[in-house]
């Protein structure tokens, strides 16, 4: 029995691999063997034929950011003719569309702007908490160490004040890849990886949910994809608080990484197969028709995906690099139904709601 014959053998056991056997099964697992071996994981984890989705929308409150990071097409520079800072007013006009059309929660983040003290964010969540009953996750470790350094507190604090104002729970923003030496050429100006996790685990603490994502193919290596995994299995077993992994891919266009080429939906879809299998502690693996588009999407329920993400009724970042899809509720069911599932709307914590 070959070395690869064995690992297979031992995911389909129900057993744990280690680096070693993630990095064998990366680089050298037929495509569709690993795709239908991450598929039998998920059916394991939820036999069901269902596939979630949750209805939201993407606000970014500020676009102004000190981070300068090379891969975002988003951020502008403080003092930049077009930088903004959304009203709350006008944040509480999205979110009312977004109820309307039937949205369960919102996604909030912003830049690391550098006027804008705590209590601004802390006002924000207290107006949103007051006038529009909404989930609100927002936010992302980089920002919440930003403010902590900026504020002389502890991250334990700045997560508590965010939460008694109602923040509900964090996305997984910022942490690209959380290896630090790629971490130092594609975000310098980021925290580093221990201080994403950190942030996560203390969220954990204070019992917020949070989600775990991977934005790939720009400067790390394969073997650097799969140490981010592992970083993230290592926070999971302690505190099981992360409710879903997001890997995407990077999209190079109007960066200051231009050189990157993109990656082709066989490499997307190869390391979905890999998170679904080495994240065995992590529920919820979801696909990103954002960047892969939703015929890619479709497909990648057949290789670990379980959760179809959000309908996006507003997404900013991503299309600053020249990528744009939106898909409503109708478009999400009818390809969820199409590759083979029962669509089922649910909530962050993954609380189904009641079927149509």
């Amino acid at each position: 029995m070959s070395e690869l014959e064995k690992i297979y053998g031992k995911v389909l056991d129900g057993g744990r691999i280690g680096f070693d056997e993630a990095e064998t099964l990366y680089a050298e697992a037929e495509f569709h063997d690993l795709g239908r071996l991450a598929h039998q994981v998920r059916l394991r984890r939820h036999p069901e034929p269902v596939v979630t989705y949750v209805v939201d929308r993407n606000i970014n409150y500020s676009n102004v950011c000190v981070c300068c990071c090379k891969f975002c097409a988003f951020y502008r520079e403080p003092g930049g003719a077009d930088g903004y800072v959304l009203s709350f007013e006008e944040i509480g006009r999205k979110i009312d569309e977004t109820i309307a059309l039937g949205g369960t929660q919102i996604l909030m983040q912003g830049g690391h702007h550098p006027d804008l003290p705590l209590t601004w964010y802390e006002d924000m969540l207290r107006f949103i908490k007051a006038e529009h009953p909404v989930h609100i996750h927002a936010f992302s470790p980089p920002e919440v160490v930003f403010w902590a350094n900026r504020e002389g507190l502890s991250v334990a604090e700045v997560i508590r004040r965010l939460r008694a104002a109602g923040l509900d729970s964090i996305p997984g923003g910022g942490a690209e890849i959380l290896v630090d030496e790629v971490r130092s050429r594609v975000a310098p100006n980021k925290c580093p990886s221990d201080q994403w996790l950190g942030v996560m685990e203390e969220a954990h603490r204070q019992g917020l949910r949070t989600t775990a994502t991977m934005m790939f193919g720009h400067l790390e290596t394969p073997v650097q994809r799969l140490e981010h995994l592992f970083r993230v299995r290592e926070v999971q077993d302690r505190t099981h608080g992360f409710t879903a992994f997001i890997p995407w891919t990077f999209q190079p266009d109007h960066t200051a990484l231009p050189r990157c080429r993109k990656l082709t939906s066989v490499e997307y879809l190869r390391t979905l197969a890999v998170s679904r299998i080495v994240l065995d502690n992590v529920d919820n693996i979801q696909v990103s028709w954002v960047t892969m588009g939703p015929k890619i999407a479709q497909l990648a329920l057949y290789f670990g995906g379980n959760d179809f993400g959000s309908t996006m009724i507003e997404e900013n970042v991503v299309k600053a690099a020249g990528v744009s899809f939106s898909l409503s509720r109708e478009e999400i069911h009818r390809l969820v139904r199409g590759a083979g599932f029962v669509p089922r709307q649910r909530t962050m914590d993954y609380t189904l709601l009641e079927a149509e």
